[in-house]
């Protein structure tokens, strides 16, 4: 019962937009559901390397250091700037042909999209504090070993951040075979982009 309480509240976490989750619906409409899915080992990667830190005690250091923080922040905002600026700068690059076909764009590999996942995770420090904050609270030292139990919780949360991800590669896959004109897949090429400037943005001004 313990574990499903904290599956249901770290699904509902997991499910809320972020640069991750939106550059994973961009991936799914861009690549396909197989390659929108496995880019997501990338981000889970990211958010592992997080919770071993938590279990390992760094977690709560990390978290109590104003310039550690400030230093993930800033690198967070940098990456989310040039991602966005990316996929603005090749949609508009595309030419203003109307109905170019979406397939005849070169496919990068799997490791570079998971690459791209990774880095958003590690550089967001909101995902720090998902595992120094959240996560704790479902420890209970009458459970046993709160390292391990850390370690638990990461991997159920893990399992909720799959979950959440596939949806939303599968709602960017629905575009995908719905096969939008070229000008429409741009235009929401575009839309990304400006949402991941904007959430560079919210990143920048956002306090401690």
């Amino acid at each position: 019962m313990w574990l499903l309480v904290f599956l249901g509240a770290a699904f509902l976490v997991a499910m809320t937009p972020g640069a991750n989750n939106l550059l994973g619906m961009h991936h799914g409409m861009r690549y396909g559901t197989a390659r929108g899915v496995a880019a997501l080992f990338g981000r889970l990667t990211g958010f592992a390397l997080l919770i071993a830190a938590v279990a390992a005690g760094l977690g709560s250091l990390l978290a109590a250091s104003e310039t550690a923080l400030t230093v993930i922040k800033w690198v967070g905002v940098a990456y989310l700037l040039w991602l966005g600026g990316r996929i603005l700068y090749t949609s508009f690059r595309a030419g203003p042909a109307p109905e170019a076909d979406l397939d005849l764009t070169p496919a990068p590999t799997l490791l570079a999209l998971a690459r791209k996942e990774f880095l958003v995770a590690v550089t967001n420090p909101k995902a720090v504090l998902i595992f120094t904050a959240f996560v704790p609270q479902f420890v209970d030292p009458g459970r046993g070993a709160v390292a391990g139990q850390v370690l638990l919780l990461g991997a159920v949360y893990l399992v909720a951040e799959l979950a959440a991800g596939s949806i939303y590669v599968g709602i960017g896959a629905v575009v995908r075979v719905v096969r939008m004109s070229g000008r429409a897949h741009r235009r929401i090429d575009r839309g990304t982009g400006v949402v991941l400037l904007g959430l560079a943005a919210l990143l920048a001004t956002s306090p401690r």
